[in-house]
C-alpha cells in the first residue's frame, strides 16, 4: 500500500475543465457566487452547483453564506499557489479571437495572485527589491530572506511586517509565475505590496478581472521608488 498522501483526489477535483475554470476565477482572492462562475465556465447553474459541492467537499473552495445567496473562495493560499504553480507547467492557451490576446496580454502584464502581484509587474517588483538588496536569494530555498535593512526600507514605505511572529504563513515566499516563468513575491510581504501600492493609487483593479492597471502616478512612483521602468 503506498502511503504517500493521495494527491490523485485532488488531482482528479480540479482536472474537470468546468472547476479548472473557478479555480481560475478566485485566484484574485475574492468571494463569488455560484451564478457567476456558472457564467464563467459556460455552465447551467445545476451544473456549478454540482461542481463547487464537491470542491468544497475537497476542501479546496470554501461557502460563504450571506442571507439566501452563497458565495464561493479559495480554502487557503496554500491552494492558490498550487492553482499557480500547476499553471505555470501547463501548455499556454491557444490564442483565437482578440478579445482572448487582449485578456492574455493584460494578466501577463500585471494581475493579481490571490492577494498578491503576479506578471511582469510582479517580476519586475521582486528583481528591484533583489537589485536593492531589501530581499536575499541564497537559491537554495524557497523563501527569500529579508535583511535589516530591508525591514527598515519597508517599515519606510508603509509596508507593516511586525506581526510576522506568531504566524505559520511565509514572509516572502518564492511563487512561480505562469506568464514570465520566474519568480514573483508571495506571502504577507507579497500581500503588503499589493495592499500599499493600492493604498497610493499607484495601481489598481480591473472590475471583473484579475488584471492590474499601473496607473502614471504609479509608473513615475515606481520608478522613483525602485528604478522600475514599465
Amino acid at each position: 500500500m503506498n502511503a504517500y498522501p493521495n494527491i490523485s483526489a485532488i488531482a482528479s477535483l480540479i482536472a474537470d475543465p468546468s472547476r479548472a475554470v473557478f479555480m481560475e476565477a478566485l485566484l484574485d482572492g475574492r468571494a463569488l457566487p455560484a451564478g457567476e462562475l456558472a457564467y464563467m465556465a459556460g455552465v447551467t447553474p445545476q451544473t456549478a452547483s454540482n461542481h463547487l459541492a464537491k470542491l468544497v467537499e475537497g476542501g479546496l473552495l470554501v461557502v460563504e453564506r450571506q442571507g439566501r445567496h452563497r458565495y464561493y473562495r479559495l480554502a487557503s493560499h496554500d491552494i492558490a499557489f498550487l492553482i499557480e504553480t500547476m499553471a505555470s507547467i501547463a501548455p499556454p492557451v491557444s490564442v483565437r479571437s482578440l478579445k482572448q490576446s487582449d485578456q492574455l496580454q493584460q494578466l501577463s502584464s500585471a494581475r493579481t495572485c490571490y492577494n498578491h502581484l503576479a506578471g511582469k509587474l510582479g517580476i519586475a517588483l521582486c528583481d528591484a527589491l533583489l537589485q536593492k538588496g531589501y530581499i536575499e536569494d541564497d537559491g537554495q530555498n524557497k523563501d527569500y530572506h529579508i535583511p535589516t535593512k530591508g525591514y527598515e526600507w519597508f517599515e519606510s514605505f508603509g509596508i507593516d511586517l511586525s506581526h510576522r511572529s506568531g504566524t505559520r504563513r511565509a514572509i516572502a515566499r518564492k511563487c512561480l509565475d505562469w506568464s514570465e516563468r520566474r519568480f514573483h513575491i508571495s506571502g504577507l510581504l507579497g500581500d503588503q505590496l499589493e495592499r500599499r501600492l493600492a493604498e497610493l493609487g499607484w495601481t489598481r483593479r480591473k472590475t471583473g478581472s484579475r488584471a492590474v492597471e499601473v496607473t502614471e502616478e504609479g509608473k513615475q512612483g515606481l520608478s522613483n521608488m525602485l528604478g522600475i521602468v514599465l
